[in-house]
C-alpha cells in the first residue's frame, strides 16, 4: 500500500534542483516531445480556465512518458496585474503520481520548478542558435523569470556585458542589487536591446515593446511572456523577418499571439534541431517562442523527486 504524499516546498525544490543536472534532461525530453512517439510523451496542449473576476486562468498541464514511468500535471494560476500591484502574477503546483497505481506521490512547489525549467529551455535555445561570439545580453523584465534567466544564462554563457530593463526604476534597482554579477539597467527598451547579442523578454506585456528594427541583424531572441494568444511582446517586423522556432508548434499556434496574430511561420520545434530533423540557423535572426510545456515540468518534477528519496535514504 502506497504512503501519503510527499509534500516537497519551494526551499527544498530549490536546494535540490540545479541547472547542471536539469538541461541535460530537459534536452532529451524535449527531442522526445517532437518525435512525437506516444511511449515517449503524451502532452495535450494546456487547458485554461478563465478566472474572469480576478483576471487570470487556470492552466492545466498533464503529461505521460511512458517508457520513463513519469505522471504528472501542474496547476499554474497566471493573471494580467495592475502596475504596483503586490499581488503574485503567477502561482503554480506540479503533481507526481505513480502511473501504476495511480496514487500520488509527491506534491511540489511549482514557482521554483517554472521559473528553473523555462529558463533552461531558454538557455538551450541560446546554446543551439545563438551566435558563440554573443557577448551582450539583454533581459526584458524584472521579475522571477528574468532572476532565473540571468542566473542561467550567465552560468552557462560568457557575456561581457549584462542589461536589464524594467518598467520602473525601482524594479531595475531591485533587480540589480539581487544578482551577484554586474548588469546595468535601462530605462528605454531600445537603448537596452540595441546591439544587444541575445534578448530574453520575460514581461507581463499584452501589447508589442521590442521592435524589429532594433534588433541587431544575427541576434536570438528568447520570448517568454505573453502566454495568451491575443498578448504580445515582439511585433510583426521581428516576427516575420526573424527565423521561428518553438518548444511546441501545438502550443503556439493555440496560445502565442506573437505567433498567431503576426501570421509568422514557425520554422521548427527546438526538438527538432536536438533530433536533427532541422537546422540551427545561428547566422540568422532567430527567435525561440517559448510556451512552457507539461514534459518539463514532468522532468523537473522526477529530478526533484528522486534527488528527495537519495537524501532521505542517506539520513
Amino acid at each position: 500500500m502506497a504512503g501519503p504524499p510527499v509534500v516537497i516546498w519551494g526551499h527544498e525544490v530549490a536546494r535540490l534542483l540545479h541547472y547542471k543536472d536539469l538541461i541535460p534532461r530537459l534536452e532529451e525530453a524535449l527531442g522526445k516531445f517532437s518525435r512525437r512517439d506516444s511511449a515517449e510523451v503524451i502532452q495535450p496542449v494546456r487547458t485554461t480556465v478563465p478566472l474572469q473576476k480576478h483576471h487570470g486562468f487556470l492552466g492545466l498541464m498533464p503529461t505521460y512518458m511512458e517508457t520513463d514511468g513519469v505522471l504528472s500535471t501542474k496547476f499554474v494560476c497566471f493573471y494580467k496585474r495592475e502596475d504596483g500591484s503586490n499581488l503574485p502574477s503567477t502561482q503554480a503546483t506540479v503533481v507526481l503520481l505513480d502511473p501504476e497505481y495511480g496514487n500520488v506521490k509527491a506534491v511540489m512547489d511549482g514557482e521554483v520548478i517554472t521559473g528553473m525549467r523555462t529558463a533552461a529551455a531558454s538557455a538551450i535555445s541560446a546554446k543551439l542558435l545563438m551566435r558563440p561570439e554573443a557577448e551582450v545580453l539583454t533581459i526584458l523584465g524584472t521579475g522571477i523569470q528574468a532572476l532565473s534567466h540571468y542566473n542561467v544564462f550567465t552560468e552557462i554563457f560568457t557575456f561581457k556585458e549584462v542589461r536589464v530593463w524594467s518598467r520602473t526604476r525601482e524594479g531595475a534597482e531591485r533587480f540589480c542589487k539581487s544578482v551577484s554579477g554586474p548588469v546595468k539597467s535601462y530605462v528605454s527598451v531600445e537603448e537596452a536591446v540595441r546591439g544587444a547579442d541575445a534578448i530574453v523578454t520575460v514581461t507581463r506585456c499584452t501589447e508589442p515593446l521590442l521592435f524589429g528594427q532594433w534588433v541587431k541583424p544575427g541576434a536570438h531572441v528568447a520570448a517568454v511572456g505573453a502566454c495568451r494568444p491575443n498578448w504580445r511582446e515582439l511585433d510583426d517586423v521581428l516576427m516575420k523577418e526573424a527565423v521561428v522556432y518553438v518548444d511546441s508548434r501545438e502550443g503556439a499556434l493555440a496560445e502565442s499571439g506573437d505567433v498567431i496574430l503576426s501570421g509568422a511561420e514557425v520554422f521548427a520545434e527546438i526538438g527538432d534541431i536536438i533530433n536533427g530533423i532541422k537546422p540551427a540557423l545561428r547566422e540568422k535572426t532567430t527567435v525561440f517562442k517559448s510556451l512552457g510545456m507539461g514534459v518539463e515540468d514532468a522532468v523537473s518534477a522526477k529530478l526533484v523527486f528522486d534527488q528527495w528519496n537519495a537524501q532521505a535514504k542517506k539520513q
